[in-house]
């Protein structure tokens, strides 16, 4: 069962240590969110499944991690600079900000106020001063997403990997925009960290691949514990793609506040490589392409049968980190009523979850309990699933009822028994089912169970 208000998930966010708004002590900043214990692990395993899956399970992508200061040469030729902006209507009356487009009929969402500005482009990207002194002749952008620098780059990984078309570069990081309103909850925010899948084919064949990746991106997000029947598929019409798009595909997720977008996959063709690329005009390139006189560089590959140069085309599958939580969390959510009370669990899928195990002394303190707990602890912890937890409260109820709420997969309690039979108990999640294991055997199951 997802979450029927976002209320809910939020309060359990804060509760059990997954979001937090940033600087709460001082008001909170809007837009901005900081990721607490349980939620970096839960972030850090997405970014980790998505890394094992598109680059090192394949053999034709490579990784990247480049800079997020960014040159406005790089986004001036994007088309950045000219085109990435909202239309921004302010209301006269209660003076709050809207973008247009979160208009009805010109109505004022706040007080109702027909009483409006006249929408005016707002570009959404931060700028940054570089050196000692501000005076407005040397910036840089945040980055308002991490594609561009997979682009600027794209001949170093070529030449340096000896790759041949067609191959990806991935990247994930931070990308900053200054959203006018952000809001429900971490769905749009002003700091997010972005998937992103560069993936370069050949003029022609770019059709076949986008077909390819909006499938395979839809089997991903099933395969981490999304419903199908919680995603939906929208084609942007042709009058609503982005400058760069031949055409778009956007997989909708049912969030608490409706379906909005997980991750777009674009057929972004040659338009970045040849937005980049010194003299355009040898190759065959869109004519609404900015000419290029600053680039040092051609971003082409040959044609060894034909020995022409031609640039390549690219397809984007490109998801937010922070959607991809909040998406995860709200299809993980469920509540259930166990002996007259409410039981609250995350049921993610195990290679998620925050903590993969909890070990729980029956007795808090007692040095021969926790002792051995804290070898079990280490044996599981050595074998890099993933973070283990010594759970040394005293209170095995709580205990479970937090595990449960975290969503850890197994608890694991050493008792007096253990030390006299050298077995525990382990606890399953979703069935509550229990069963003695001998530790010689403990670390063989664990395993399995992450399997």
């Amino acid at each position: 069962m997802a979450v029927e208000k976002s209320d809910d998930l939020v309060a359990l966010c804060k509760r059990r240590g997954f979001i937090f708004q940033s600087d709460e002590i001082y008001g909170g900043q809007k837009g901005l969110y900081t990721f607490g214990p349980m939620g970096v692990e839960l972030k850090n395993n997405l970014k980790q499944a998505w890394w094992k899956t598109m680059v090192w399970q394949r053999d034709d992508v490579e990784g990247l991690d480049a800079s997020i200061l960014t040159s406005p040469n790089v986004l001036k030729y994007s088309g950045h600079e000219s085109t990435f902006t909202d239309p921004l209507c302010d209301c006269k009356d209660c003076k709050s900000r809207w973008r247009e487009d979160q208009l009805t009929d010109s109505t004022c969402p706040s007080c109702g106020s027909k009483n409006l500005t006249e929408a005016r482009p707002f570009n959404l990207m931060f700028k940054t001063a570089i050196g000692p002194v501000d005076d407005g002749s040397s910036f840089a952008y945040l980055r308002p997403e991490t594609a561009q620098q997979i682009f600027t780059n794209f001949k170093n990984v070529l030449d340096s990997t000896s790759r041949s078309i067609p191959f990806g570069i991935g990247q994930m990081g931070k990308s900053f925009r200054n959203e006018i309103t952000p809001g429900k909850f971490i769905f749009r925010v002003r700091e997010f960290e972005q998937m992103e899948l560069e993936f370069f084919v050949k003029p022609g064949t770019d059709e076949e691949w986008f077909k390819y990746w909006v499938q395979a991106r839809i089997d991903w997000w099933v395969e981490q514990g999304i419903k199908k029947e919680n995603l939906e598929i929208l084609e942007a019409p042709s009058n609503d793609l982005s400058h760069y798009s031949k055409a778009t595909t956007d997989l909708l997720y049912k969030f608490p506040h409706g379906f909005e977008e997980l991750e777009g996959i674009a057929n972004r063709q040659d338009f970045d490589l040849g937005s980049h690329t010194k003299n355009q005009a040898e190759f065959d390139i869109s004519a609404d392409v900015m000419e290029n006189k600053d680039s040092t560089t051609k971003l082409a590959v040959q044609d060894l049968e034909t020995k022409k140069w031609y640039i390549p085309y690219c397809i984007e599958p490109s998801a937010g980190v922070e959607r991809g939580v909040f998406a995860l969390l709200n299809e993980a959510y469920k509540e259930e009523e166990v002996d007259g009370k409410t039981r609250v669990v995350l049921g993610l899928k195990p290679h998620l979850s925050p903590i993969k195990a909890a070990i729980i002394p029956l007795k808090r303190n007692n040095e021969d309990l926790v002792n051995q707990a804290k070898d079990i602890k280490n044996t599981l912890q050595k074998l890099g699933m993933g973070r283990v937890m010594l759970e040394n409260s005293g209170n095995i109820g709580k205990s479970y009822r937090r595990h449960d709420e975290i969503g850890t997969p197994i608890c694991i309690t050493v008792d007096f028994e253990t030390l006299e039979d050298k077995a525990v108990t382990v606890r399953d999640r979703d069935t509550m089912e229990q069963k003695r294991i001998s530790i010689s055997e403990l670390a063989s199951y664990y395993e399995k169970y992450f399997d």
